[in-house]
């Protein structure tokens, strides 16, 4: 199937709660980034970086709420995001 992420193998417990094998870049993409991003070490940073755009990255620092304070205010320093324009350090 077109599209299918193939999660190298010292990665693969940052999608525990999925069938890793069904996983699509296109279908998802929040998903995955939000994985990596909350959960993942520099190497596995550098692999997102590899299979999705920065601009792609920041659309889900910017809008995703499951982002946590910590993460969000992270990412958001280390891509140059206003901490105001991400929605996860927002009050509710």
């Amino acid at each position: 199937m077109e599209n299918m992420i193939t999660v190298p193998k010292q990665f693969r417990h940052l999608f525990w709660d999925v069938d890793i094998s069904t996983l699509q870049l296109v279908k998802h993409r929040k998903y995955i980034i939000i994985r990596v991003l909350e959960y993942g070490n520099e190497a596995a940073s550098e692999w997102l970086k590899s299979k999705f755009s920065e601009k792609q990255i920041k659309e889900v620092i910017k809008s995703e709420r499951r982002l946590s304070r910590k993460s969000a205010t992270f990412w958001a320093r280390i891509y140059h995001i206003p901490l105001s324009k991400v929605t996860a350090l927002k009050s509710q």
